[in-house]
């Protein structure tokens, strides 16, 4: 004999049953919105975060030009397109010349490295076999190359995907420039959206944490992104100067490590190769140019990191370079606004009781 359960009992089963199905409903539709916004998911972070990275600059400019702000947006789009396009052209044109002069001198047999300076092979640990492969490049080039046929083949794969990437890499960042400026146009109806959004997550606390997002974002823009782009432009002039064979791509190598917080690795190898084939002179000057550029790290960093930002600048940093191996460059930006966010919670969560004791 079953017993029927009470009326009660089967409301509050029906009332869970129907909850279970609107949730399930709503993680269905969220995953499939993801998965069909996921190809451009990377475009509009970017967008977003040099959008907010921008937007006091942009407001200076639209209050020059009457309000006026679509023009203001369109003109910092295009300003911004050449700002990439620039560097970008130089550099493919460099290594375009570079590969086509090389090339050349391999057809014509005029390629030739001149021998090693006696004193390479008295360097520690890394000089006698550095010694005897520069020499045997000098006198049997073509026999060397021979002998790296294997490795030279299995190179070539992964030159090929690098190139690749970093072409798509350069249309994600023109994209994504585009829809910073849509975003810039449209400033007052993005701003509502997120201050809606902000007071929906964390209710009075919205207009903080949303202050808080847009001053981590310019904190990291200036302080590692900007720092490491002001290091590589300096390092360039460096490398321009004492007339570093391929200088462009030299450049763009440390832009990439400086955003890696490793920049000043690079400056080692072309010290010695400078070393090498400039006079002392031009190398110790050289030398000096390059610790110059590795120190400015040292202290544009922590005036410009922890800039308007209400959180210490440690934890900007760690949640920076976290997010940067974590997600990639993208994570530089998501990696310190969740720490600094987390940060603040934290903070709210200890003072909790505390400000209830205060209030009784």
């Amino acid at each position: 004999m079953t017993m029927e359960q009470p009326p009660q009992n089967k409301e509050y089963i029906r009332r869970a049953l129907e909850v279970s199905i609107h949730v399930g409903l709503v993680v269905l539709l969220t995953t499939a919105c993801l998965v069909i916004l996921r190809p451009f998911l990377p475009l509009v972070a970017w967008g977003i975060v040099i959008a907010i990275a921008l937007y006091p600059a942009y407001r200076w400019l639209r209050n020059i030009l009457g309000g006026r702000g679509k023009l203001a947006a369109v003109l910092f789009t295009l300003l911004f397109l050449a700002i990439l396009a620039i560097p970008v052209g130089l550099l493919t044109e460099t290594m375009i010349e570079g590969i086509q002069t090389l090339i050349g001198q391999i057809k014509e047999g005029g390629l030739s490295i001149p021998p090693p300076p006696d004193s390479v092979g008295t360097w520690p640990i890394i000089g006698a076999p550095l010694h005897n492969l520069w020499n045997t490049a000098s006198t049997n080039l073509t026999g060397l190359l021979k002998s790296l046929t294997p490795q030279i083949k299995a190179l070539v794969p992964w030159l090929l995907s690098a190139s690749a990437g970093i072409g798509l890499t350069v249309l994600q960042f023109v994209l994504s420039i585009l829809v910073a400026g849509v975003l810039l146009a449209k400033a007052s109806g993005c701003a509502t959206v997120t201050h809606s959004l902000a007071n929906r997550l964390f209710g009075d606390q919205g207009p903080e944490f949303e202050d808080l997002a847009g001053s981590t974002i310019r904190s990291v823009t200036n302080g590692i992104l900007g720092v490491a782009v002001i290091q590589s432009i300096l390092a360039g002039l460096g490398f321009l100067v004492v007339g570093l064979p391929g200088a462009g791509l030299w450049t763009l190598i440390f832009l990439f490590l400086a955003v890696l917080q490793v920049g000043t690795l690079l400056l080692v190898p072309a010290v010695v190769y400078v070393f090498v084939i400039a006079s002392t002179t031009k190398a110790v000057l050289f030398l000096v140019w390059c610790i110059v550029v590795a120190l400015m790290d040292n202290v544009l960093k922590p005036i410009l990191l922890g800039r308007g930002v209400a959180v210490p600048i440690a934890v900007v940093f760690l949640g920076a370079i976290g997010g940067f191996m974590a997600l990639g460059i993208i994570g530089l930006f998501v990696g310190a606004i969740v720490l600094s966010v987390g940060y603040k919670l934290f903070l709210a969560w200890l003072e909790g009781p505390r400000a209830a004791k205060l209030d009784s």
